[in-house]
């Protein structure tokens, strides 16, 4: 007996960063007290006019350009009817006929190797009033309402679960990098429809669209709901209706809302109140130009500068270091170590003391200086730890802070083997246990060793005198 196939397609709300909002001059800051950045247009009083915010434009088709698309330099914005009390026209703007964005891509890494999930479009709308349900009564929030949004809809390319989270996960990245969203998907502003649909053919089956799934790890688990779901009826012998359903986290089960209503239900029209966009060449080069290093790009870059895959993720999942680092591309310096000593001990002090690396003293001659410092075993792990603060802290020269605190390192071959054979003469028992092939003996030396010298000696040179004393 064939099984059923998955078939799932995800559309995908992404709330802008701007000033005002996308149809309004109102504040676009949906977190303030309840209904204070609205006026007459949020509200929809009678002969008041929208006007698009062209800032959202740019970031639609910088969003837009990052997804692989093509642009359309004609647009119109359309009416999509429907009555609902949080939508106080009667309608929503959105783009029907003419998404600003359209035919684009994005790859992503499968057990199976790199796939590539289309885009089949990326269109402006603006965004609905907050519902809020309190004692058996609705109260709405018009802060959220006409917040700019720009709605990316995938083609039906994924089939499991993983494909479907690796998806999100990848829209969600490229979007922040971009710098058009927070795409903080636990506070709403990334908010994920999943049509899912099971068939033992190629032809696609009855869909069922989830609704404003809340996080990526809801999308793995509603998804695997729903398919359980759908085969259960289908082997029933019964009919699949194709419907609109919620999850619910608590329960780990989908929900029924409402049955699915044709497009021409919503009636759309072209808006007749905002006349044509007519997007230029040089608008769209200028924006291309602002698009900073992708997250697949920068992968590839790191990997070239032989940075470890692991720290390759810790970089990409912290923007402002990634960005930070990247000043250093068209310079010689050890990448595996300035990645290491970045995500390591700077990010602890980053921290702890809660700042921004900017917030710092290491600028970018001052951050050669360290790291070539421990390339060249200038400095030790010890040493570096013992001077980090105040490096960070204040603009003292590296010789001059290690001479301050008494830490330049002893580097001298003649010297080293003096303080190694005197560590030897002391602890003999130790000498012998080594020489019985106990290796916790040679860790014990090696510390008595840095401890001998208060730190100052060169680890690596101080590991090879160690060796060849123990062993004559």
């Amino acid at each position: 007996m064939n099984s059923y196939k998955p078939t799932i397609g995800i559309e995908i709300h992404i709330e802008l960063k701007t000033n005002s909002k996308v149809f309004s001059p109102s504040k676009n800051s949906y977190n303030d007290s309840p209904n204070t950045n609205i006026n007459e247009i949020d509200l929809a009083y009678p002969g008041v006019l929208p006007t698009v915010n062209e800032e959202v434009v740019k970031k639609a088709i910088k969003a837009s350009l990052a997804l692989n698309m093509s642009i359309n330099k004609k647009m119109h914005f359309d009416r999509k009817n429907y009555f609902y009390p949080d939508l106080p026209k009667g309608y929503q703007i959105t783009q029907n006929k003419t998404p600003i964005g359209y035919d684009g891509y994005v790859d992503i890494e499968t057990e199976k190797g790199k796939k590539r999930i289309r885009i089949e479009r990326l269109h402006i709308e603006e965004d609905t009033a907050k519902s809020l349900h309190h004692n058996g009564k609705t109260l709405l929030n018009y802060n959220r309402c006409t917040v700019p949004l720009i709605e990316i809809v995938s083609k039906p390319d994924m089939t499991t679960k993983e494909e479907a989270c690796k998806y999100a996960e990848k829209l969600r990245e490229i979007l922040f990098y971009t710098g058009v969203s927070d795409c903080k998907i636990e506070e709403g502003s990334m908010r994920c429809d999943v049509n899912v649909s099971v068939s033992k053919t190629d032809e696609l089956g009855t869909r069922s669209e989830i609704k404003n799934i809340g996080s990526i790890s809801q999308i793995k688990d509603a998804i695997e709901y729903e398919i359980k779901r759908q085969t259960a009826i289908l082997e029933d012998g019964k009919v699949l209706l194709e419907d609109t359903r919620k999850y619910n986290a608590e329960t780990g089960k989908t929900e029924f809302m409402r049955y699915k209503e044709p497009d021409n239900d919503y009636r759309y029209f072209k808006e007749p109140d905002i006349p044509y966009l007519y997007i230029q060449d040089k608008d769209i080069e200028e924006i291309q130009k602002e698009l900073i290093l992708l997250p697949d790009e920068r992968r590839k870059i790191y990997l070239e500068k032989d940075i470890s895959k692991i720290n390759i993720e810790k970089l990409i999942a912290n923007k402002e270091l990634s960005d930070y680092l990247n000043m250093f591309l068209d310079n010689n310096i050890d990448f595996k170590i300035a990645s290491n000593i970045l995500l390591e001990d700077i990010t602890s002090y980053l921290n702890k003391t809660n700042k921004s690396i900017y917030d710092t003293t290491l600028t970018k001659d001052r951050f050669i200086e360290l790291t070539n410092a421990i390339k060249t075993d200038k400095i030790s792990s010890k040493i570096f730890k013992i001077i980090l603060d105040d490096y960070l802290e204040t603009n003292t020269l590296l010789d001059d802070l290690l001479k301050e605190k008494d830490l330049i390192q002893i580097s001298d071959k003649e010297e080293i083997r003096k303080l190694i054979k005197k560590v030897l003469l002391s602890n003999e028992e130790s000498v012998k246990d080594y020489k019985n092939g106990k290796e916790n003996a040679y860790k014990y030396l090696m510390g008595m060793v840095m401890k001998e010298s208060k730190g100052k000696v060169n680890p690596k040179i101080s590991n090879e005198l160690l060796r060849e004393e123990l062993n004559k």
